[in-house]
């Protein structure tokens, strides 16, 4: 068998002998001539073969006959493989290249009628989500996110940090004991499942590293059924010492989002604005920045009364101040800072003349993305700070042991690579964004 040539090599590739592997997305079996679109994980090309029916009155090639009978009985999804002749011909709407076929090799059938359609509702297309998955469109958004992961990790790299892989099962609760998964361990021990590597993160700046980034899953066991909420989902997080602030944080972060979303805009932006009519917009440094206290200001004078009581901002707040953000300044990204304590964990440092903590959301097109923050690394206020919010400091010792040997002034930021994408690429839910979704009744496939 000839070597196999991926769709998107063919353009450039001479008129000749070529195999191509793929699956069938359409067949249209005419009496003179046969077409099929075969795709592959770079494109689709369009196959041709001169139809040869049956008749009894002419000697015929049995080959022949044989090839179109089996193109005939070929069904959508069919995974096969294709020897033929590639031929460039302007005419071809479909990239001005065709191949005529001389063999097909079927490597499985699929049955005759998909269950599912592109417009089938979400709940049932998720129930199939290998063959939802084979739309371009859906395609595209794991490139985008391949791009946008590549991006980042170039980013921390080129700036020489750390990857680290934390662990994802934990002796004890990771930030505080709601939102957890438990499970039988070992020897009638129970584990949990990480909400985050918040600990480990700033493990790592005790430890000296300095630098480091996470690309990871994390668990929350939260019964929400919003469209940006999951019980697993891929953490994107950061931490780095020597700060000032939570300042240089946000810093960071902004410079690593504008130079993702250049290259995402670089390789996919003409793709995206075709199959997702999105313009990928390249933000501007600095993103705009409004305390909290000044954004609950702007929101009421915009006609919105925030219903919570704990001080934060409500989703239809984050969309009002994200809203006044764009009217304003023409950005999509807002940093909300100076949060008070009680709306904020324990370890995040306080601003000592205003009692606010050094901490931000960041808030991309209305959705918040991110908590970002300055920790507190003196172990007397961890520990005063976390029998404040209700935590026993004895169930946190071995968090409490990291700064009892020394620490550098250290902060970072968590953010949902689901919820990015999905305001990326314009969609209503991180199920249309993540490749196989876990919610609160959602465990398969």
């Amino acid at each position: 068998m000839s070597e196999r040539v991926l769709v998107k090599q063919l353009q450039v590739r001479e008129d000749g002998p070529v195999s191509v592997s793929g699956w069938v997305e359409t067949v249209r079996d005419q009496k003179k001539v046969q077409f099929v679109i075969l795709r592959d994980e770079t494109g689709a090309v369009q196959l041709v073969n001169p139809a040869t029916r049956p008749n009894p009155d002419v000697e015929q090639d049995a080959g022949a006959l044989a090839l179109t009978e089996t193109i005939s009985a070929l069904t959508t999804g069919t995974f096969l493989t294709v020897t033929g002749t590639l031929k460039h011909d302007e005419r071809v709407k479909l990239g001005g290249v065709e191949i005529k076929v001389e063999r097909l090799d079927i490597a499985a059938s699929a049955l005759p009628e998909t269950p599912i359609a592109a417009d089938s509702a979400l709940d049932k297309r998720m129930d199939w989500r290998f063959l939802d998955l084979r739309q371009r469109r859906n395609n595209l958004v794991f490139r985008v996110q391949t791009t946008l992961e590549h991006a980042m990790r170039t980013y921390w790299i080129e700036r020489d940090f750390i990857e680290v892989h934390s662990p994802k099962l934990m002796a004890s609760p990771s930030e505080s004991n709601a939102e957890l998964f438990s499970l039988d361990y070992f020897e009638d021990k129970t584990a949990y499942l990480a909400q985050s590597p918040q600990f480990f993160k700033q493990m790592a700046q005790v430890a000296g590293f300095g630098r480091i980034f996470e690309i990871a899953p994390a668990f929350r066991a939260d019964p929400s059924f919003t469209s940006r909420h999951a019980t697993e989902f891929t953490s994107i997080d950061a931490e780095i010492s020597w700060i000032d602030s939570h300042e240089d944080v946000a810093r960071m972060q902004e410079e690593l989002l504008q130079a993702a979303f250049q290259a995402v805009k670089d390789k996919h932006g003409a793709e995206i604005e075709e199959l997702f009519g999105v313009e990928v917009v390249v933000p501007s440094l600095p993103f705009p920045r409004i305390p909290l206290a000044e954004a609950r200001e702007i929101v009421a004078a915009r006609g919105y009364e925030i219903p919570r009581t704990d001080g934060d901002l409500d989703p239809e707040g984050e969309r009002q101040i994200s809203a006044h953000v764009q009217e304003t300044y023409g950005h999509q990204f807002v940093f909300i800072t100076d949060y008070p304590p009680s709306i904020r964990a324990f370890y995040h440092m306080r601003d000592e003349r205003s009692g606010l903590t050094k901490s931000y959301d960041l808030l991309f097109q209305g959705v918040e993305i991110t908590t970002g923050a300055q920790r507190e690394h003196r172990v007397d206020v961890l520990v005063e700070q976390a029998t404040e919010k209700g935590l026993d400091p004895e169930h946190l010792d071995f968090y409490l042991d990291f700064f009892r040997y020394g620490a550098p002034p250290h902060g970072g930021f968590g953010m949902g690579l689901a919820r990015l994408l999905m305001l990326l690429l314009g969609q209503e839910s991180i199920r249309e964004v993540t490749f196989l979704f876990r919610g609160p009744t959602r465990l398969a496939p």
